[in-house]
């Protein structure tokens, strides 16, 4: 190509995520999924949902939720927005806003397999803990979920290692359902797992941060909280006295440094850790400088949003008309291959 011939500007792929309502959000949230999300929306056409729908296939008895839902949903929405999404490169909905999507679901039902759903590993464990989960909402929630994603056409989705089994299915689904209604040419595209470094953040008691175990930090939480929670944790149980030699593979402060501190600080924490050198007080300082450090701009922008709720409503009814304009667009091609246009 000649350096004088215009490039041609290829459209970005897209990118299909959502997360279950569950209020406020933590730092696990933050580094497992936002963080990466705020990167996507530069390079991709990114459209990030509130998965409420998939939220009752395990909650669906939980009466004290229920007048909950609706600030869950905000809450987390404002999150997403004082972490960094921006609603002007990512569309930002809410999934029950979307019939849509429920009516994909019930079209792909039709064609799709009971096997496929039952073989899923999370399933099947999960039944095998709880049988009051045997319903047809979660045996069909991968279903649900491949709608979610074929409904966009999405070419990629996020996942971790441990997540791939749903996007296979969601492949399978598509290929099954070009096969039977539309051979020559394929309306539902595969989409490929995104996989990304979902960092599993340990909580305050070294176990995965959890808001159900009473363990996380919100990425809201006001410095002087974020300050008492560090400072209670537990560290080394074989670190008694102060003299005593610690290790920091025995400490559930250490990982939170591993995902916080410059070499630097890591360095100077084991080795003082190792030594005795420095007490455990000393060596969460700078942890939770770090942490209060990163916190800061997401409250300021979260204050903000607080301030003004009519304008996070105003961002997600923008988000959801834009992706109903796309979803019926292939719910359109869907009908028409299935003989439904009439």
């Amino acid at each position: 190509m000649s350096p004088d011939q215009p490039q041609e500007i290829l459209p970005r792929q897209r990118v299909l995520s959502g997360m279950r309502p569950t209020g406020a959000l933590h730092l696990g949230h933050y580094h497992g999924a936002l963080k990466n999300w705020v990167q996507l929306q530069k390079s991709h056409d990114c459209f990030f949902f509130v998965a409420d729908w998939h939220a009752l296939t395990t909650q669906y008895r939980d009466s004290s939720d229920r007048g909950n839902i609706e600030r869950n949903v905000y809450d987390m929405v404002v999150d997403w927005l004082a972490a960094g999404i921006d609603p002007e490169q990512a569309t930002l909905f809410i999934q029950s806003r979307m019939p849509e999507h429920a009516e994909l679901f019930t079209l792909l039902a039709m064609s799709t397999p009971s096997s496929w759903l039952e073989r899923i590993p999370s399933y099947k464990d999960q039944i095998d803990k709880n049988r009051e989960l045997a319903t047809y909402g979660f045996l069909g929630y991968p279903l649900l979920q491949a709608a979610d994603i074929l409904i966009y056409k999405a070419a990629l989705v996020p996942v971790g290692e441990d997540q791939t089994a749903h996007v296979e299915v969601t492949r399978e689904v598509a290929r099954r359902f070009n096969r039977i209604y539309s051979p020559e040419q394929a309306i539902l595209p595969e989409p490929q797992e995104l996989l990304t470094d979902t960092a599993r953040l340990t909580g305050l008691d070294g176990q995965k941060m959890s808001k159900s175990n009473g363990n996380a930090i919100a990425m809201r939480d006001a410095p002087a909280i974020v300050e008492e929670k560090i400072r209670t944790m537990p560290t080394d149980p074989q670190r008694v006295r102060r003299s005593d030699a610690g290790d920091p593979t025995r400490c559930p402060v250490w990982p939170l440094h591993q995902v916080y501190s410059n070499p630097d600080v890591l360095s100077w924490a084991e080795q003082g850790c190792r030594s005795a050198g420095i007490g455990c007080l000393d060596c969460k300082q700078p942890l939770i400088e770090a942490i209060q450090k990163e916190q800061a701009p997401w409250r300021e922008r979260a204050n903000e949003y607080l301030a003004n709720p009519k304008q996070v409503q105003w961002i997600v009814e923008v988000g959801t008309e834009r992706a109903r304009a796309v979803a019926r667009k292939t719910l359109r091609e869907v009908r028409s291959a299935i003989g439904l246009s009439y």
